[in-house]
């Protein structure tokens, strides 16, 4: 089904429709979720060894690049976790410059119960909505805004970061690169190997508030410091935890060469893509029209893709890419990003319909 636009580059995202039905939604409840991986044990690094809590630092007094990998942003998302402890188990030895580990969100990964576990995200909010300087230099006050705060003199002195996330429906690994060439470069770097995600995201950000990655230390025009996102699967997944281990070991071992731009990407070509379109909720009807997963590409412009109420969400152009699919979006939430990918042509992922 099509939503009949005008053929132009760019199609209408959102078309309103006549309302056919008084019938009041009730929205959905979250289906139930199987963890599959175990929370790690992080007793060991809780203190950390810097004076800062969850902090372990590994110099090893030769000049060179501060790598510094993040995991725990979110307190139910651990597989990050898991694959930054086995690195410390195993013995970190830098062959120059530092390395920083950094368990962000620790009192809320504390409350994870696998009996509900989308509940430890957070806290008070989302900690990767706070790194803006206005609210990092505030006078506001949150759980997690104090320990973005309490974490900054780490962060505030990489020239490289790695921020370990995963997603709570079933998608394809990605690397999210803010806008800077020499971000770019880095997720390009992280992409070229075997095992390593396929796609790289350029998006909009969100409205919520800025991100990590999108820390002005980042993002700073003719800065060095370079910053990357890591989707690595699904929440509980123990494909999630070799992922997130492949990255951050790449990224390990490459650090040098990476900060310097002296790093041979791979045989590997990366996929690129640009998000146009960040889809809002606007009720609390908003359904996909097919299970949609994320990294299914829809074809054809104009094909609906989902219902938000009296609206209908199409594909903008040819090849939309889809990011992320939120299959329970409530009003207000980001539902799914729409992306246009570039450079060479892809192979053909077609999605379901």
């Amino acid at each position: 089904m099509t939503c009949g636009a005008s053929p132009r580059d760019h199609h209408p995202v959102r078309i309103r429709r006549q309302r056919l039905s008084e019938t009041l939604f009730i929205a959905r409840p979250l289906p139930r979720f199987e963890v599959r991986i175990r929370p790690p044990n992080l007793s060991e690094w809780q203190r950390g060894n810097t004076g800062i809590r969850g902090v372990m630092q590994f110099d090893s007094n030769r000049v060179g690049p501060h790598a510094v990998l993040v995991s725990l942003m979110h307190g139910n998302e651990f597989a990050g976790a898991i694959a930054l402890d086995r690195i410390i188990r195993q013995g970190v030895n830098p062959r120059s410059g530092t390395v920083s580990f950094v368990f962000a969100n620790l009192d809320a990964f504390a409350r994870f119960d696998p009996d509900a576990p989308t509940a430890s995200r957070f806290i008070d909010e989302d900690m990767n909505r706070v790194w803006n300087s206005d609210r990092l230099n505030g006078t506001q006050s949150s759980l997690e805004l104090n320990r973005a705060r309490e974490l900054l003199p780490v962060l505030q002195s990489a020239d490289i970061l790695l921020d370990l996330h995963s997603m709570l429906w079933d998608s394809e690994p990605l690397l999210i690169a803010p806008g800077t060439r020499r971000s770019s470069a880095l997720a390009a770097s992280l992409a070229g190997s075997s095992g390593m995600p396929r796609l790289i995201v350029t998006d909009l950000g969100h409205l919520g508030g800025s991100r990590l990655i999108e820390q002005s230390r980042f993002i700073r025009a003719g800065g060095p410091a370079r910053s990357v996102l890591l989707e690595a699967g699904q929440h509980w997944q123990a494909d999630t935890i070799a992922t997130s281990l492949h990255v951050a070991q790449r990224l390990l071992d490459n650090a040098e060469a990476m900060h310097l731009d002296a790093m041979d990407v791979g045989v590997i070509h990366p996929e690129q893509a640009i998000v146009t379109d960040n889809v809002m909720a606007r009720s609390a009807a908003f359904t996909f029209a097919h299970p949609f997963r994320g990294g299914d590409i829809v074809q054809r412009a104009g094909t609906v893709i989902a219902r938000d109420g009296d609206d209908e969400i199409c594909t903008p152009y040819d090849g939309c890419l889809l990011v992320m699919p939120n299959h329970r979006a409530r009003r207000g939430q980001l539902a799914v990003r729409l992306a246009r990918l570039i450079g060479e042509d892809p192979p053909p992922r077609q999605a379901p319909g």
